[in-house]
Parts: structure tokens; C-alpha cells; sequence
């Protein structure tokens, strides 16, 4: 079986990434701060493996214990999207580039009406290639109200960027699709009650 197909077939990550969450999230909850006691130096070489950082774990864990999302599935998804990408595109093989926080466009970028799509849109394609700085989170409390607003998850956020490459048109149509499929259900005559 070539890696790729071990790639898009295997699931095997999964349940190891699970029980480091949930550890992590045991720890964050105790009182414990910080990369090294909360994540742990044993989880780093498997967080390696599938092209996450313990970062982006530790983040994740933050906002679980303290906002109450993403859940582990969310978190899932998004390192699924990521890893394919990383052991796909990258060939395993991490890049070298860190995306500052100050390149980012600012939050009050519009892109077709849209406020924080174009800063949504750079750091889903830096999460993609591994690039984002320690201080950056995709799927982070101001990129979930934005996502739930255009009827969209992180993780299908990420794959419409991955699919649109530096087509920021197609994102922009995507967005405004799944939008409209959201405003339509709300609508009384969309039929929702």
C-alpha cells in the first residue's frame, strides 16, 4: 500500500490523537499551563507525524475548557484536512516558513461584503502548510462566530481554500453559496420553523 493510500484510507491517528485531547484537556482543567505540562513531551513526535503542532493542540484545548468549542470531533476534522494535506502536498516533509501574525490582513479586510474572510482565508491557507505563528489560530473564537455565520465548519472552510488554491474567487463563491443556504433556511419562506 503506497503512503498516499494509507493516507486517504487509514484512520489510525485518530484514537492516538484522542487520548492525547483528552489528557490535555484533563491537565488544562487541573490547573496545569503551558505546552510542555499540558500537551506533554511524549505526544510531540505522533503530533509530528501528522503535521500538527502542539500548538495548535494546546489551543484547541484552551477553547474547549474554556468556551466549550471546538469539540474533539471539530478538532478532528481539521487535523484530518490538514494531515492529508501535509502527507499529501508536503510529502511529510514540513516547510520551513512561519506566516507572521502581522501579515495577516486585518480583521476589518472585506472580501464581497464579507468582514474577516480575507484574514480567515490566510491562516486556513498557513494552517494547510503548517506555517502559522505560535501567537495565530485557525478555527480560533473569532474565526468560529464568522464560520458559523456563513453555514460553514472549520474543516470544510479548510478544504474549500485547499480546493480553491489562490482562487480567492472561488472561496468567495463557496462562502456566499453555503450563506445563502443558511439566510434561505431562515426565511419564513424558506420553510423552517
Amino acid at each position: 500500500m503506497t503512503e498516499q493510500t494509507k493516507t486517504e484510507t487509514s484512520q489510525d491517528w485518530r484514537p492516538q490523537l484522542h487520548t492525547i485531547y483528552d489528557r490535555s484537556v484533563e491537565r488544562f482543567e487541573q490547573g496545569h499551563r503551558g505546552l510542555e505540562q499540558v500537551i506533554g513531551p511524549e505526544a510531540l513526535t505522533f503530533l509530528d507525524s501528522i503535521g500538527t503542532s502542539a500548538q495548535e493542540l494546546y489551543d484547541f484545548v484552551e477553547d474547549w475548557v474554556e468556551d466549550g468549542e471546538p469539540d474533539f470531533d471539530a478538532v478532528a476534522a481539521m487535523t484530518d484536512v490538514r494531515r492529508t494535506y501535509f502527507l499529501t502536498v508536503q510529502e511529510g516533509k514540513p516547510s520551513d516558513t512561519v506566516v507572521p501574525s502581522a501579515s495577516l490582513p486585518s480583521g476589518y479586510a472585506r472580501l464581497g461584503g464579507y468582514r474577516w474572510l480575507p484574514r480567515i482565508i490566510a491562516k486556513a491557507r498557513a494552517k494547510l502548510r503548517g506555517e502559522l505563528a505560535p501567537d495565530i489560530m485557525f478555527g480560533c473564537g473569532a474565526d468560529r462566530p464568522f464560520l458559523r455565520s456563513v453555514n460553514m465548519e472549520p474543516a470544510e472552510f479548510l478544504k474549500t481554500v485547499w480546493n480553491a488554491g489562490t482562487d480567492d474567487r472561488l472561496i468567495l463563491d463557496a462562502v456566499q453559496k453555503k450563506a445563502l443556504m443558511t439566510s434561505t433556511s431562515l426565511s419564513p419562506s424558506g420553510g423552517a420553523e
